[in-house]
């Protein structure tokens, strides 16, 4: 079964990027050092040619990941979909009830998450917890630090900042 990738164009352009750079600089670079390690003969004991073989696969492994993402990408525009449940590309402030502390997230793809600055995978477990939940509602989610019970404050679309200016 395929697994859907949602992202926005942001996320997309992002992963092409990336394999650009990975294709057109990264590997002819690996490339050109495993060359000149060969040059320096004995292949046993050649630190330099085994770090630029481990590189090289390391390039390559990103590389097939990369393709499979974009196989299963599905572009999604969060401004079309509706927001009066949490959905792709929600904007949610949630209140925690033990600490009464509010925090404020944005549901992203996998490949655009950067928690530091409150964007969170749709596949994270907050995430997964929050998805058809609108304002008002209360939830429970196990996280890394133990079990926390949240409301749910707002549920609003704006448009995603995707980095720290």
């Amino acid at each position: 079964m395929q697994k859907i990738e949602p992202m926005t164009l942001f996320g997309y352009n992002k992963l092409q990027a990336e394999i650009k750079d990975l294709k057109s600089v990264k590997r002819p670079a690996v490339v050109k050092a495993i060359e000149e390690a060969l040059e320096h003969g004995d292949l046993k004991e050649n630190a330099e040619y085994h770090a630029a073989k481990e590189e090289q696969k390391q390039i390559d492994n990103r590389l097939a990941d990369l393709a499979q993402l974009i196989a299963n990408a599905k572009l999604v525009d969060p401004s079309e979909l509706e927001h009066a449940r949490i959905s792709f590309g929600s904007t949610v402030v949630v209140c925690d009830l033990n600490t009464d502390e509010e925090m404020t997230y944005t549901i992203v793809g996998s490949c655009e998450s950067n928690p530091d600055i409150g964007l969170i995978s749709f596949s994270s477990p907050l995430a997964k917890q929050l998805l058809g939940h609108e304002e008002g509602d209360d939830f429970k989610v196990k996280l890394p630090g133990g079990e926390k019970k949240f409301e749910i404050i707002e549920v609003r679309y704006q448009e995603i900042v995707f980095e720290c200016i």
